[in-house]
């Protein structure tokens, strides 16, 4: 057999050339299967991809509403946390207050000058040539109110005429201090009433905010 001999394989098909047609060529069933497999593996490559992308785009929009529900529970847990928040410092006012004004009579029980000496140590420092000041405390005070303004007086160099009235109708720790052109009170009854009522605005205005927030939030849910 020379080079250009060549072994016949049994891989031609002779029908055709014997009709007049050109011979076809066929292929084992060894290669046969193998193309066989090869396209089923890329029938199985495309439909994993395939797969794939659907499956990413799916958990893409799971996330995507997992991130909304998880965002609008964070909204609701804020409002709580605001209400929670604004009622335990209308509370804390509401106690401070309340101690407060159990302390209040206790101290000045105690101390009944403490805030008469401070208001008046003021008003003569500012009215050191003033002619004349008039002091009207209570009269179970009158003794030692008068002992001590005179102290006050000569400490602040207060060149005028003092004047130190007893007043039964003034509160223990109370005073009114007069002088020719104003005066000024030290009225404890008055402040409770002025805190009370700047307490009761800041308070009432705090929990309308927190009921307009739960309102909000109850209409969201419906």
């Amino acid at each position: 057999m020379n080079a250009a001999t060549k072994k016949f394989l049994f891989d031609t098909d002779f029908a055709d050339a014997a009709e007049g047609k050109p011979a076809r060529m066929v292929i084992t069933l060894a290669e046969h299967a193998l193309k066989v497999a090869d396209a089923e593996a890329a029938a199985h490559r495309k439909g994993y991809a395939d797969a794939q992308s659907d499956a990413t785009i799916e958990s893409g929009r799971r996330v995507a509403d997992a991130l909304e529900h998880i965002a609008a529970a964070l909204v609701v847990a804020n409002r709580a946390l605001a209400a929670i928040e604004t009622r335990l410092e209308c509370e804390a006012v509401e106690v401070a207050v309340a101690v407060a004004r159990k302390l209040a009579p206790a101290l000045i029980a105690r101390e009944p000058f403490a805030e008469i000496s401070a208001l008046a140590s003021d008003c003569f420092r500012q009215l050191v040539t003033a002619p004349h000041i008039a002091v009207r405390v209570n009269d179970a005070l009158y003794a030692v109110a008068k002992e001590k303004l005179d102290d006050i007086v000569r400490a602040r160099s207060f060149e005028g005429r003092l004047v130190v009235l007893a007043e039964p109708d003034i509160a223990l720790g109370d005073c009114r201090i007069e002088w020719a052109d104003g005066g000024i009170n030290r009225d404890r009854a008055a402040a409770d009433a002025a805190i009370t009522a700047a307490v009761d605005g800041y308070i009432g205005a705090r929990r309308n905010v927190t009921a307009s927030h739960e309102t909000l939030r109850r209409s969201e849910h419906e």
